[in-house]
């Protein structure tokens, strides 16, 4: 959606196909069925976009971007149905003149654009027709909570294709945005200094294996400075300090070296798990995406031996958490940490209370069975709660009364999961305040 968007806001006709009526209708009324910053404003802001079924599929379109999910298979590869389903529909759809290029926007596996281009021809061979067809690769890199500036002012953008006419075609189509020309949407302002983006030529093998590879080694960064949380916490050291003094190396940088709960959200996880499947598939060996993962399930254990570590046994405790979403900014609760922590902690006999200022109705809609008492602010989040733990770093977190709020509570105990409060305000209000590697 926020790709159709900002294509749409630099002056293309976008026509948006879904199956989902719900959705449909939403977008239609200018709501977004998510949780995404800007994306209202921007919906309301007479764009060239339409919404319907596949009656208002273009036949001559200049490109079609397949953007579906590929969700994991019990197996860990990436279940690759949707991605077929639309590519055949294509084919039975496209016009004999067209002179389309079919995107694959999707997070694939190699070998996917052929795939799609197999499927698209022998549907074009059973109508008895060709066409000049081109597959292109184009993956994302839209972080939630960001994705509306991601879009529009990104580090690269990569095309995997194997012709000029999908290379040219695409490039002309981000023409605006790789030499920002567009007037900034008034919710995504253009960032002081930012340097115009690369436009990345490559194999569409390379492409679909460059998403895969940026996303594991951003979810493997986050295990490795959580390892050395737990290493600072036996040694005495603050993980905020040494994340911080290996950041300024410029060979390892700062982003994605903040200790906490654990890494969440749909694409880490998944994407792991294929490219693991992947690489299985060859007898190949990826022995740091294993640790990666394992790494990150241990980090969500720590929580509860924080929490054990000072209430002993936690049968009959009642425990608050802020935070529900895997991340600020968003209403995606897949893979987010709350979950495993929740499940665990009601496991081991405790009560548990939650509080999100968007993620709730997520939450229930995705976990109907997790026994969650849902609160609607921080303060009944607190109410008679033996300890506190903040799982999502939400802005509106770092501003709480914790006076008011301790309290409330039967015992003053915080345990910050995101390293995102003031340690000092907290034990001045007589918290026991207990961070992540520090």
């Amino acid at each position: 959606m926020t790709t159709a968007a900002a294509l749409a806001y630099t002056g293309h006709t976008v026509s948006c196909i879904d199956r989902n009526p719900e959705v449909l209708y939403s977008l239609s009324c200018g709501r977004a069925p998510f949780h995404e910053p800007g994306l209202k404003e921007l919906l309301a802001d007479g764009l060239l976009l339409s919404f319907g079924g596949w009656e208002i599929f273009d036949p001559l379109a200049d490109a079609i971007f397949i953007a579906v999910a590929t969700p994991g298979n019990p197996g860990g590869d990436a279940n690759l149905s949707y991605v077929e389903t639309v590519a055949e529909e294509i084919g039975r759809r496209i016009d004999k003149r067209a002179n389309t290029v079919v995107v694959v926007k999707s997070t694939v596996p190699p070998g996917t654009a052929r795939r799609v281009e197999a499927i698209i021809s022998a549907t074009l061979e059973t109508r008895g027709i060709s066409t000049n067809l081109s597959i292109a690769s184009n993956p994302e890199f839209l972080r939630e909570g960001t994705a509306l500036y991601d879009m529009f002012y990104p580090d690269r953008i990569v095309v995997g294709a194997n012709n000029e006419l999908a290379v040219d075609t695409l490039r002309q189509m981000f023409t605006s945005i790789l030499e920002q020309t567009f007037k900034p949407p008034a919710p995504v302002p253009r960032p002081q200094n930012y340097k115009l983006p690369v436009f990345f030529t490559t194999t569409p093998d390379s492409a679909e294996l460059i998403k895969y590879a940026a996303n594991a080694f951003l979810a493997m960064k986050i295990s490795f400075i959580n390892e050395f949380a737990g290493l600072a916490e036996h040694v005495g050291a603050d993980i905020t300090e040494v994340a911080r003094g290996i950041g300024l190396d410029e060979r390892i940088g700062r982003c994605y070296l903040m200790a906490g709960a654990g890494w969440g959200g749909s694409c880490f996880g998944k994407d792991i798990s294929a490219i693991l499947h992947t690489a299985r598939q060859f007898n190949y060996d990826m022995y740091m995406l294993e640790a990666t993962v394992k790494a990150n399930l241990r980090q969500q254990e720590s929580i509860i031996k924080k929490l054990q570590s000072e209430l002993k046994v936690l049968r009959g405790t009642t425990i608050g958490i802020l935070g529900i979403s895997f991340k600020p900014g968003t209403d995606d609760v897949r893979e987010a940490p709350f979950i495993a922590i929740a499940r665990r902690l009601i496991e081991l006999g405790a009560v548990v209370k939650a509080f999100d200022p968007v993620a709730i109705p997520s939450c229930r809609r995705n976990h109907p069975d997790l026994t969650v008492i849902y609160v609607n602010n921080a303060e009944e989040a607190a109410k008679n709660c033996d300890a506190l733990v903040l799982i999502t770093e939400w802005d509106v977190f770092s501003h709480l009364d914790y006076e008011k709020l301790g309290n409330n509570m039967k015992q003053k105990l915080i345990i910050d999961g995101r390293n995102a409060l003031n340690p000092k305000t907290l034990i001045k209000n007589g918290f026991k305040y207990m961070g992540v590697g520090c």
